[in-house]
């Protein structure tokens, strides 16, 4: 090639090197062929818009698939360079445009970008002929307008550099002429424009010249020689001047096309007809025919990816020289002979759990070689996975993250990447892709249980292991080292750390003192457990510590009442039946559950064959009759023990006196108090108080008596006076009838024990009574609301006291060591152990006996000794009294008070049947004696 032709190429390179497009991560180059190494073909950080230190931290390369590399990137400077020459017509033949397709890859983060390079043709080839001569022999008769095919010249150049033109020297028999196929090459035709004549000139030399359109302009030659022959005056006749017909892709050789048919008018030698395929470079050795038949069949392999049609030209030659021309068009039917091809351009090896939705982990590229169906792909991955393909441009998938990912439940996934074609039948292959899930700190650790709760025995040894807390987290190494924490908090003021500690690293929480079950019973503290990330997250959880009761407290008694100034004695009438009940011991245990539950023993009594106590109750009864030959003064030792192990007890001393008269008792009394002075003011301030309440209740009745009369004098007056005067009732003004409700009372009864020496007479009680008076009859209901006049002196036989509202509970309201059952077996003794006291009731137990210790000291004075004159109170085993109701100050009037209100009495119950007579009717009532009388006087009401 000459310096002014390489010259020229420069030039060309020059003007055709420029930037077309750069369009959403594209960008185009134009470059000539033939360039030599190391040429310049674009700057990418000016095209692209990077930055030069972009392309070193993301290492770009390119990646060029299956393709030469015929292009390098120099990453210093950012020029995109020639590695290799470009030879056109080697990279692309005849197809137009001529491109390279590459990407340029970058990481962290990845990105990439398309590169496309259209190589123009330069006029580096001439036309060329398959060979150098070329030969007819051709009848004198033959006709002007004989045509005969030429072969055509080949040039690989394409566009204006390719072949042009034809010219034919000399032109005296012979002209060219051209016709235009649909493939954009032209067909030469020599034509007959002169008759021959052999007798002039029997051989014609020819020149035929092909020329291309480049510059400067290129040419090749070959020569034509023409035999004339004799005289042949017809010529073969093709039926069909174009064949069509289509082969599947590497179909086998022989496979039969098509059948070329041409006839001839001459008969004889001159009418055989030969069949030839033009001298084509492209078909020759992949097409043949049938000399005779004219079959057109495969001779070689055929390539849908390297051509996808064939033009043959068929020649129909009779022995005569003449020739006729036909078409052939093979049309290559695609087969779908190609896998789809998967590259990873770029993947990332692990991926972190918090990562947003729509992260690239990895570039694929997918390429499919045939066309239409069987070239169009579609790729998939396996199901389950947090990820999803996203195509970004033709061929290019994307794999990203389509879920939040979550390394506690998948620590990494294997994703199977499918690509499938749409060829008949389908072809498809795979990649597996592996992806690790780093952790994050997004689990707070969680304890086993919601709550715990342990218990320990009180007076435990500090440092005793009391619980062990656990708790989990689903993160992994550090994040998932968990570590536990008291959290600050007190129990009654006192800080918790000063009760339990905890462990940081095992959980274990121990006591950090001695418990006491009296001081507290239970206490709450929280743990908080912390993991080892950063942030650290964390968990807390409550714990309920339960102090356990042991058995280190001895039983109370609170009645009676122990005093070292003074002696209480109990009395029992001679009368008494079996069954009486005496006293009530009443005692508490400040532990609880069985160490509090309490019995009671009679441990020696006077005559052990006269009282029994109840086992569970503490109620002192009498076993059999009293006889006159019991000793008056009784004394008792009942001991009170708990069920704990080992059991405590307590012990109490009771006196009894057996007696129906007060003297007697005193008598006796004056025994149990041995060198005790009696108190001579006692009866000073007893007949005080009993003239005081004569006084007062003999005003109430005379001033009851002179309204009443004053009101049956008005009722009269009105009465005689007629209908005229409106009949207005009279009230005085300090006095108003209410039915019962006003200030006084309506029966105020007392009892008057009277001796023989007056020092010695004792006041035995007084109350007021209620509206009602209940009949003497235990079985009648009756209600004497409007008792007659001369009731009001009917002697009463003396009922029990009803028992204090205040004291009655429900079943499960009352203390076991001590208080009644709900059923007859429990009351006598024999049932199971009824429910230990509680706080409160304990509370009102020692109010109780406080109460009772201040009235009796108010009572009687300091230093002397109480007497209880009052008959026991017999109740129905349904209202069995327990040690609540049955705290009184024996020969008292008191009643209990709770917060400054007075507690009203219950009331009455239903009493003990009276004994019976052998003839079934109940006893009399005995005599009242000269010492001892009931008065009553009733207030009537209107």
């Amino acid at each position: 090639m000459s310096g002014r032709t390489k010259g020229r190429q420069v030039l060309v390179c020059c003007i055709s090197l420029f930037l077309l497009t750069v369009v959403q991560g594209q960008i185009s180059y134009s470059i000539p062929e033939e360039m030599p190494k190391g040429s310049l073909i674009g700057d990418i950080i000016h095209d692209l818009g990077l930055d030069i230190r972009r392309l070193k931290s993301g290492k770009a390369r390119i990646y060029t698939g299956d393709s030469a590399e015929y292009v390098e990137l120099n990453r210093e400077k950012g020029l995109l360079l020639i590695k290799e020459k470009i030879d056109r017509e080697v990279l692309c033949g005849q197809t137009t445009p001529c491109t390279l397709h590459f990407q340029i890859i970058l990481e962290n983060p990845l990105e990439f970008f398309s590169v496309t390079i259209e190589v123009t043709d330069i006029n580096d080839n001439p036309p060329r002929f398959s060979k150098n001569e070329m030969e007819f022999e051709i009848s004198e008769s033959a006709f002007s307008g004989a045509r005969f095919v030429i072969e055509r010249a080949v040039d690989d150049d394409v566009g204006i550099n390719g072949l042009q033109s034809y010219t034919l020297k000399p032109t005296d028999n012979f002209v060219l002429k051209l016709h235009s196929l649909s493939s954009g090459s032209k067909n030469v035709e020599m034509v007959l424009q002169k008759p021959l004549d052999r007798e002039k000139q029997d051989h014609i030399t020819l020149l035929l010249t092909a020329v291309d359109g480049g510059e400067p302009k290129m040419s090749g030659t070959m020569q034509i020689q023409i035999i004339v022959l004799d005289a042949n005056d017809n010529a073969p006749v093709c039926l069909q001047p174009l064949y069509k017909t289509s082969v599947t892709e590497h179909s086998p050789k022989g496979t039969a096309l098509t059948t070329i048919s041409a006839v001839d008018a001459d008969e004889g030698p001159s009418g055989l007809i030969t069949y030839t395929l033009s001298n084509n470079i492209d078909t020759a050795d992949i097409f043949t025919i049938n000399d005779n038949d004219g079959l057109l069949s495969v001779n070689g392999d055929i390539d849908f990816e390297k051509v996808k049609s064939y033009e043959i030209d068929v020649v129909a030659t009779d022995q005569g020289g003449h020739s006729d021309t036909c078409k052939v068009i093979v049309d290559v039917d695609d087969k779908n002979d190609n896998c789809p091809s998967i590259n990873i351009m770029s993947k990332s090896s692990d991926v972190y759990e918090n990562v947003q939705i729509g992260t690239v982990t990895a570039i694929i590229n997918v390429q499919d070689s045939d066309s239409g169906e069987n070239g169009r792909v579609h790729c998939k991955i396996n199901e389950n996975v947090p990820f999803k393909l996203k195509s970004t441009t033709n061929n290019f998938f994307s794999l990203v993250t389509d879920a939040y990912l979550d390394r506690e439940r998948e620590s990494g996934y294997n994703i199977s990447v499918s690509c499938a074609d749409d060829g008949s039948p389908s072809l498809s292959s795979s990649v597996v892709l592996s992806l690790k899930i780093s952790d994050v700190n997004d689990n707070a650790p969680v304890f086993e249980r919601s709550s715990y709760e342990a218990s320990v025995i009180e007076n435990n040894k500090p440092g005793l292991s009391i619980l062990t807390v656990k708790a989990r987290d689903a993160d992994w190494n550090q994040n998932a080292r968990v570590s536990y924490v008291l959290e600050d908090s007190s129990v009654n003021g006192v800080p918790i750390s000063s009760y339990v500690s905890i462990s940081p690293d095992s959980g274990v929480i121990n006591a950090e003192r001695s418990y006491d079950y009296e001081q507290i019973k239970n206490f709450q503290l929280r743990i908080k457990a912390q993991d080892g990330g950063s942030p650290p997250l964390s968990n807390n959880v409550s714990v309920k510590i339960i102090i356990r009761d042991q058995n280190d407290n001895a039983p109370q008694v609170l009645y009676p009442v122990q005093t070292a100034g003074s002696q209480v004695a109990e009395i029992v009438p001679r009368s008494a039946e079996v069954g009486y009940l005496v006293t009530k011991v009443v005692a508490v245990d400040v532990d609880s559950g069985q160490n509090a539950w309490l019995s009671y023993k009679l441990q020696k009594a006077t005559d052990r064959a006269l009282f029994e106590v109840g086992l569970q109750n503490g109620e002192i009864r009498t076993v059999r009759q009293v006889t006159d030959k019991d000793a008056v003064k009784q004394k008792l030792t009942v001991v009170v023990e708990d069920n704990g192990q080992p059991s405590r007890s307590a012990t109490v001393n009771i006196n009894v006196a057996v007696a129906d008269s007060f003297p007697e008792v005193l008598s006796e009394f004056t025994d149990f108090t041995h060198d005790k002075e009696y108190n001579d003011n006692l009866t000073f301030y007893l007949v005080l108080a009993l003239a005081v309440v004569s006084f007062l209740f003999i005003v109430s009745i005379i001033a009851i008596l002179s309204v009443k009369c004053y009101r049956w004098r008005r009722e009269r007056m009105f009465y005689k006076s007629g209908a005229n005067l409106p009949v207005i009732p009279y009230y005085p003004p300090v006095y108003a009838d209410v039915g019962g409700t006003g200030t006084l009372q309506h029966v105020y009864n007392y009892e008057v024990c009277r001796t023989s020496d007056s020092r010695k007479s004792d006041l035995k009680y007084g109350r007021p009574s209620t509206e009602s008076i209940v009949s003497l009859d235990t079985g009648a209901t009756q209600t004497l609301n409007h008792a007659p006049r001369d009731l009001a002196t009917t002697d009463v036989v003396d009922q029990q006291k009803p028992p204090n509202t205040d004291w009655r509970f429900t079943q499960n309201q009352r203390p076991g060591p001590s208080g009644a059952a709900a059923t007859p077996e429990v009351a006598m003794g024999t049932g199971p152990w009824p429910n230990p006291p509680t706080e409160a009731e304990q509370l009102q137990a020692l109010m109780a006996a406080a109460n009772e210790v201040s009235e009796a000291t108010n009572t009687l004075g300091p230093g002397t000794m109480g007497l209880s004159t009052r008959y026991s109170p017999q109740f129905t085993l349904q209202h069995v009294p327990d040690y609540r109701q049955n705290v009184y100050i024996p020969g008292s009037t008191a009643t209990l008070t709770a917060g400054g209100q007075q507690i009203q009495p219950l009331p009455p119950q239903q009493a003990l049947p009276p004994p019976q007579t052998p003839d079934g009717q109940g006893e009399p009532p005995k005599a009242q004696t000269p010492a001892c009388k009931k008065k009553s006087t009733k207030k009537e009401k209107k």
